[in-house]
């Protein structure tokens, strides 16, 4: 059996554990809450309408952007769905130090766990998105079908950047107060609430060529807002990203696990 059969024996062998962590995570995150997952939806569009309320006069009056409250909603549910899963996958190791003490788990089912969990949120937070579409009459085009691929591209770069988190955490705990100010510079970086032609030009270049999180976005607005194919560059360029990010979580989670248990 060669290694790479051997680590998808692994991985179905514990894959129901998988699931129990996902179920655990989901039901956690609204327990005692009177709406429950009503919350995933309440909560984006709630703060889609205080946004769109602050910025839609400063970057829709000169028309720059169709239909602003579906434009804001797509990046900010996309960007969203990045923060909660690596924040909550750079604490999965630490958070479960107990149960890795007292029995063999493989390590890396709590990291892909908190992932899976977010994506599921993410998910349903989705109708937040199809109930802004409606009453703002957003037109609808068969590209919407396709944003499954986004979706996966984006889950494999946060399983990887989550793997590489959740690997640094370990050891240097100032991380999670770093990765904190890195989000909230990233998410000024990317064009969430205006339009990327309102950057200066040079900007805009580092954002094109050097913020994963762009081409998500971009991804995205173009097959929900735009009704259309993203170009070869936005999606190739998406999957390049998340398979390199991916490769590295990954590797450098497989090279320093079996130290975690020393530290946490």
């Amino acid at each position: 059996m060669s290694i790479w059969q051997e680590r998808v024996h692994v991985f179905f062998q514990y894959k129901d554990l998988l699931k129990q962590l996902v179920k655990r995570d989901v039901k956690l995150k609204y327990r005692r809450s009177v709406l429950g997952y009503v919350w995933s939806i309440l909560n984006p569009l709630l703060i889609m309408i205080i946004m769109t309320l602050v910025f839609s006069n400063m970057f829709d009056r000169g028309k720059s952007i169709v239909n602003y409250p579906v434009y804001l909603i797509t990046g900010r549910t996309i960007f969203e769905f990045m923060t909660s899963s690596t924040n909550a996958a750079m604490r999965s190791i630490i958070g479960n130090g107990a149960l890795l003490k007292k029995c063999y788990v493989p390590k890396y089912i709590f990291t892909l766990a908190k992932v899976t969990s977010s994506l599921v949120d993410f998910v349903f937070s989705l109708g937040a998105l199809v109930i802004v579409m409606i009453c703002t009459r957003a037109s609808v085009t068969p590209y919407i079908l396709c944003t499954p691929l986004v979706m996966i591209q984006l889950y494999l770069f946060c399983c990887g950047l989550g793997f590489l988190l959740a690997s640094m955490n370990v050891f240097f705990r100032d991380v999670q107060h770093i990765y904190k100010a890195v989000t909230t510079a990233w998410m000024y970086l990317t064009p969430i609430f205006y339009p990327i032609q309102q950057l200066p030009e040079n900007i805009r270049f580092f954002v094109k060529g050097f913020n994963p999180m762009y081409y998500y976005v971009a991804q995205f607005r173009d097959m929900v807002c735009n009704g259309q194919f993203p170009g070869p560059r936005i999606f190739w360029g998406g999957w390049l990203i998340a398979v390199v990010m991916f490769a590295i979580g990954i590797t450098v989670f497989k090279k320093s696990q079996d130290k975690f248990i020393l530290y946490i």
